[in-house]
């Protein structure tokens, strides 16, 4: 059994909600081993909305079952709300809750029963349980003494956050939580963890759905074959292409191009369209727009557009190094 963690008043609140340090964790089965993780260190800020990208096999997922204590690591250090995984093992688990990509319910119990059953199992006790009010918070209380196995995809993945929360942990970890989601659910479920993060609690997002975590995370780790390749906050990490793109309709396109123009060497797309390649940190776009003035060009539209974080993952994942083969 795990003892109750509610957000600790008696004792300072750690700077950091999350510590990995050289986390190591090596798979070997029948002499063949694999390296999952490859001594991975990042922080997670205490109340920070924090990412967690990479591709498909990347370690996310084993990263994230040490923190919830299903997988045992071979190395480094992990500790969650200043708990150690190895000197406290029962603090650290009590300090986090784990909503899981698999939608992993019992079907033939209601709502409330599992969040009493997951309360219980986390040391709550009854005089303590906010069955209700989480039910509420999630918009499952009307469901209450439904049978699991009646509620929908969304309503179930909205059960799993509820279960994730029944013993009060100040780190919250979603894997993958809208996928299969649909539109008006996720952004239910996203009102709802907002607040959450607004009233104090850490959040720990794992998603493929980049344009959420651009949008949720102000901080981002993105891991790629074991390894972290980027841990930054989100408006840093969209400051390193330093790319934009300024696209300008003409309304006839002159063949060939005025010189001015043509030094800039923009490329040409169909409806007469130039599309010009700057960097916003060299501010060009004034010199793009005296050469189109200087040329007399009829321009009919223009639009930017500038580096999101699916650009920056790309790059680093296609540029991070080969994995290691032990």
């Amino acid at each position: 059994m795990v003892q109750s963690l509610s957000h600790p008043t008696s004792a300072p609140a750690p700077a950091f909600a999350v510590e990995v340090d050289g986390l190591t964790k090596v798979y070997s089965s029948r002499g063949v081993r694999k390296t999952a993780l490859d001594g991975v260190s990042l922080t997670i800020p205490r109340g920070s909305f924090f990412g967690l990208l990479g591709p498909n096999g990347a370690g996310k997922s084993t990263l994230i079952n040490i923190l919830a204590g299903l997988v045992r690591k071979t190395g480094g250090r992990a500790a969650i709300w200043g708990r150690d995984l190895d000197r406290d093992e029962r603090g650290a688990k009590a300090a986090i809750g784990v909503v899981p990509q698999e939608l992993n319910l019992d079907p033939f119990f209601t709502p409330r029963e599992l969040l009493d059953m997951q309360a219980g199992m986390y040391g709550v006790p009854k005089a303590e349980r906010r069955t209700m009010e989480i039910l509420e918070a999630v918009g499952l209380a009307d469901k209450a003494e439904s049978y699991a196995r009646t509620l929908s995809g969304g309503m179930r993945r909205r059960l799993l956050v509820a279960k994730a929360m029944v013993h009060n942990p100040p780190v919250l970890v979603l894997d993958e939580p809208t996928a299969g989601v649909d539109i008006e659910l996720r952004r239910q479920l996203w009102d709802y963890v907002r607040a959450l993060n607004a009233r104090g609690t850490t959040i720990l997002l794992t998603t493929h759905y980049l344009e959420e975590a651009e949008e949720l995370c102000d901080r981002i780790a993105i891991i790629d074959r074991g390894r972290a390749v980027a841990c930054d906050t989100t408006r840093n990490l969209l400051r390193r292409l330093d790319s934009k793109r300024l696209t300008v309709t003409l309304g006839a396109l002159p063949d060939p191009l005025p010189p001015e123009v043509a030094a800039l060497s923009p490329a040409i797309e169909p409806g007469n369209r130039l599309v010009f390649a700057y960097r916003p940190s060299q501010s060009p776009i004034a010199a793009i727009l005296a050469a189109l003035a200087a040329a007399r060009l009829a321009v009919v539209d223009l639009t930017t557009d500038e580096a999101d974080l699916e650009d920056i993952f790309l790059q680093l994942t296609a540029r991070s190094a080969a994995p290691v083969t032990p």
